[in-house]
C-alpha cells in the first residue's frame, strides 16, 4: 500500500509532463478545449459542495458552466474588458478572504446552495477565460501560462514540505488545520525562486524586476486564498475531498482551487506590466 505522499508524488510524476506538453505543444483552441474539460469536471465537483448530490442536479450545474465557457470564448483574449473583469474577480477574492477569516461566524449568510453555486461560477469561468487569453494573446503566451502554473506548483510544494518540517503556527485552524504560517512562508520562498528564474528567462527590463517578483508573490497569496475557500466550502459541507479521481490529490477541484484565484490576479498584473 502506497503512502499518501508516495501516491501524491506518483500522480504528479505522471500528470506534470502531460500538462507541460499540452500547454506548450497544443494550439490555443485545443488548449482551451482541454482546459474547459477540466473546468467542467471541477464544476461537477463544485456542485457537490453546494449540497447537490443527485447526478441530474450536478449535471445541470456543469452544463451551465460549459455554456458560460462557450459564450465567453469571444472574451478570451487580452482586452480592457477582460482586464477590468480580472480586477473585479480579484476584489471578490479579497471578500472571500474575509469570509475565510471569520469562519464559522457568518456562515448562515452564504451557506446556501445558490450562493455557493454563484461562487463557483465566479471562480471557474473567469479563471478559464484569463488562462486562454494568456495562452493565445502573444507568441510566448503558452510559456506565461506555464509560468503561472509553475508559481502555484512551487508554492504548493514549498508549503507542503516546509509545513511538514517547520510547521508550528496554524494559518487558518478552523478552515484547514493542516496549513501553517511556516508552510506559507516556504511556499513564498519557492515561488520567489521561480519568479526570478521566470524574469531572467523572459528577458524583461531590469527596472521592473521588483514589480514582477512582487506580482508573483501576491499571485501566490491569492492562490492560498483559493485553496482556503474550497477548504471552507468542503468543511461547511462535511466533505473531505472534492473527488477521488487523482490518487493522493483528491479531485480535480482539489488540484485547481489555487489556480482559480491566482490566474485572474496574475493576468491583471501582467496586463499592467505593459505600461511600466
Amino acid at each position: 500500500m502506497l503512502s499518501s505522499l508516495h501516491q501524491r508524488l506518483l500522480t504528479a510524476a505522471v500528470l506534470l509532463p502531460l500538462a507541460v506538453w499540452a500547454i506548450i505543444a497544443l494550439p490555443t483552441r485545443w488548449f482551451a478545449t482541454g482546459a474547459a474539460l477540466l473546468i467542467a469536471m471541477a464544476a461537477w465537483e463544485w456542485a457537490r459542495l453546494c449540497g447537490w448530490r443527485a447526478p441530474l442536479h450536478r449535471g445541470a450545474y456543469t452544463a451551465v458552466v460549459v455554456v458560460l465557457l462557450a459564450w465567453g470564448l469571444g472574451w478570451a483574449h487580452p482586452s480592457v474588458a477582460l482586464w477590468v473583469l480580472s480586477g473585479v474577480i480579484a476584489a471578490l477574492w479579497c471578500i472571500a478572504l474575509a469570509l475565510i477569516a471569520r469562519y464559522p461566524n457568518g456562515t448562515q449568510r452564504w451557506d446556501r446552495p445558490w450562493i455557493k453555486a454563484a461562487m463557483g461560477l465566479l471562480a471557474l469561468v473567469p479563471a478559464w477565460l484569463v488562462l486562454v487569453a494568456l495562452h493565445g494573446g502573444r507568441p510566448d503566451g503558452p510559456y506565461w501560462v506555464l509560468f503561472v502554473l509553475a508559481l502555484v506548483w512551487a508554492a504548493d510544494s514549498g508549503a507542503f514540505f516546509a509545513g511538514r518540517r517547520f510547521g508550528r503556527r496554524k494559518l487558518a485552524p478552523r478552515v484547514s488545520p493542516g496549513k501553517t504560517r511556516e508552510g506559507v512562508l516556504g511556499g513564498l520562498i519557492a515561488a520567489a525562486a521561480v519568479a526570478v528564474a521566470g524574469f531572467l528567462w523572459a528577458g524583461l527590463p531590469g527596472g521592473i524586476m521588483p514589480y514582477f517578483v512582487g506580482l508573483s508573490l501576491v499571485t501566490v497569496l491569492f492562490s492560498v486564498t483559493g485553496d482556503l475557500l474550497v477548504s471552507m466550502l468542503k468543511r461547511a459541507s462535511g466533505i473531505k475531498d472534492s473527488g477521488h479521481i487523482l490518487p493522493g490529490h483528491g479531485g480535480i477541484l482539489d488540484r485547481v482551487d489555487s489556480l482559480l484565484a491566482a490566474a485572474p490576479l496574475f493576468f491583471l498584473g501582467y496586463m499592467w506590466m505593459e505600461y511600466l
